[in-house]
Order: structure tokens, then C-alpha cells, then sequence
């Protein structure tokens, strides 16, 4: 069963020189948001890969599986696929490919349990800090205000998504910055950045040995806040965000000379105080099509024997 072993091997190639060629040169930061798009259309080539690999080997070893996948599948095209001639590891292969698949399903559903039990504590935590007024609903107000000396600001996703800043944020905040944090939470909430975060933690805490899943998450974690703030900055303006930004994080320690984890705001910034000119219209009709060819090519490796047979 050859096309199974083609599709495991072009799985597997993806997922270790999928990062360096994406990650390479600094065409993701010019445009975030199509950088997501083809983020998301890699892992799901990988995926593909191997979830067809594992249906066309657990074809090749069980009849019963057989007579299900290639039902409607005239005899010329089961035999294209010389499904007859089951090797030994096609069974094996098939078990392995569906653990993997349980694995990662059992992954995605821990991380929504846990999300769910974070995003449910962060609330109650809220309620106390912020009680409710008398008639007030949780969840209504899309802005809540939390007594703080510290500068901080954040996005609670959820059904009805929650700007929480700080009293101390507003005081440090001068005109338009505060639309601008504003829009930038605002960005995450309509693009559901937090199920990109969900998807990418999972694959990477359930297969750490990856490079791909690895790579995925980090770059989502980046690239969603850099499409943030493109949408804030477009109807505030680059200078806004980019001071906010420092207003938010000044006294967090993130730029000086010994920067802490949050290292990633420095760079922010300075790309918003030095815009690249961004693609053409063209340019990123053309890199958004090219990125949804990617997921067909493993469809094409495992069809192109029985699309032969009925040619």
C-alpha cells in the first residue's frame, strides 16, 4: 500500500520543513493575518496526511473497513489501490495513526475543559473585585473598570467578550489610546484569536516532538497580537497603539536593558513606529490562494491512483 506509506512520509516532511520555510524572511509581520491563514492551512495538510494515511492502511488490513471507505468505488479503482495485497504493517500503521488521532482529540478536549475552568474563575474573580449593580447581568457590559495601581488591560473571550483595564491604565492612557487598547481587544474578539490559541496549545502540548505543532503555536501567540494591532491602527492610527503600548508595559520591565518574558512588546512597538509598506491587494490574493493548495496536495496524492484508474 504505497499511497498510505507516500502520504505518512509526506506528513511527516511537512511537519519538520513546513516552520522554516513559512518562518522564513519577514513577510509574516508585513501581513499577519494572511501568515495565520497559512499557519492554519499547513497543520491542516499535516493532519490530512496522516488521517488519509491511517484510513487507506486501515483499508489495506481490514475488509470491513474496505468495504465502507470504497463502497460506491467501482472494482477498478479498489484494485488501483492493490488493496488485495495487505502488508503486515498496514494494521500496525492504521492502529498508530488512530491513537494519534484519539490523542490529539483528547488533547483539544482537555484544552477546552480548561479554558472553560480559567475563563470561569477569571469571572468570578471579576465579580468580586467588580460587583454587580443592582439589575446588572454578568456579561453585559462589554467594559469593566477594576480598582488597580498597576497599568494593565486584557481581553476575557467568552460568549459575550469583556475589555478588563485597570483604574490605573485610564489614568495613564491620554486621548485616543484608550480607543485604540480598545479596538485592539476589539480585533481579537471578531477573529476569535483565542480559538487559534486553543487549537495550536493543543497539537503542541500532544505532540511536543513536532516541530510543526511547536512552531504553530508560537507563531500564533505572535501573530494575532501583531493583527491586533494592525486593526487598531488603521482607525487610530500606528503612533496611538504604539504609545499605548508603552504606557500599558512601561513599568513591567519589557524595555529595559534585561527584558523579561514579555519580550516580544519591544518589537511590537518598533514595528509600528517603522511600518514595512505592506503587499499588494494581488500579492496577498495570490499568497491566500497558494496557501489553500497546500491542504490538496495530500487529497491529490490519495486520489491520483483512483482518478488513473477512472481515466
Amino acid at each position: 500500500m504505497m499511497v498510505s506509506l507516500a502520504l505518512l512520509l509526506l506528513g511527516a516532511l511537512a511537519a519538520v520543513v513546513a516552520p522554516r520555510l513559512v518562518s522564513h524572511g519577514d513577510w509574516a509581520e508585513r501581513e499577519p493575518v494572511v501568515a495565520l491563514w497559512v499557519w492554519q492551512c499547513v497543520v491542516a495538510a499535516v493532519l490530512l496526511s496522516f488521517g488519509l494515511s491511517m484510513t487507506l492502511s486501515a483499508a489495506a488490513a481490514w475488509q470491513l473497513v474496505r468495504g465502507h471507505v470504497f463502497a460506491p468505488a467501482p472494482h477498478g479503482v479498489v484494485e488501483a489501490y492493490a488493496l488485495g495485497a495487505s502488508e503486515p504493517w498496514s494494521a500496525a500503521l492504521a492502529v498508530l495513526l488512530a491513537c494519534g488521532g484519539l490523542w490529539t482529540a483528547a488533547m483539544l478536549t482537555r484544552e477546552v475543559l480548561r479554558t472553560q475552568a480559567r475563563r470561569r474563575r477569571r469571572r468570578r474573580e471579576l465579580l468580586v473585585r467588580s460587583p454587580l449593580l443592582p439589575g446588572e447581568v454578568p456579561g453585559d457590559e462589554p467594559l469593566v473598570v477594576l480598582e488597580g495601581e498597576r497599568p494593565d488591560a486584557w481581553w476575557l473571550p467568552g460568549a459575550a467578550p469583556q475589555l478588563v483595564i485597570t483604574t490605573a491604565a485610564l489614568r495613564r492612557l491620554k486621548g485616543r489610546q484608550l480607543d485604540a487598547v480598545l479596538a485592539h481587544e476589539q480585533g481579537h474578539a471578531r477573529a476569535r484569536h483565542d480559538w487559534l490559541l486553543h487549537c495550536s496549545a493543543a497539537l503542541a502540548n500532544g505532540f511536543p516532538q513536532i516541530p510543526v505543532f511547536a512552531a504553530f503555536r508560537d507563531e500564533m501567540h505572535r501573530l494575532v497580537e501583531l493583527a491586533a494591532d494592525d486593526v487598531a491602527s488603521r482607525r487610530f492610527g500606528r503612533l496611538t497603539i504604539a504609545l499605548a503600548l508603552v504606557e500599558l508595559n512601561e513599568e513591567s520591565g519589557v524595555f529595559g536593558p534585561c527584558p523579561t518574558p514579555g519580550a516580544q512588546l519591544p518589537q511590537r512597538v518598533n514595528r509600528l513606529l517603522s511600518p514595512v509598506p505592506r503587499f499588494t491587494a494581488g500579492r496577498r490574493l495570490q499568497l491566500t490562494a497558494a496557501a489553500a493548495l497546500v491542504p490538496v496536495v495530500p487529497l491529490l496524492v490519495a486520489f491520483v491512483p483512483g482518478l488513473r484508474a477512472l481515466g
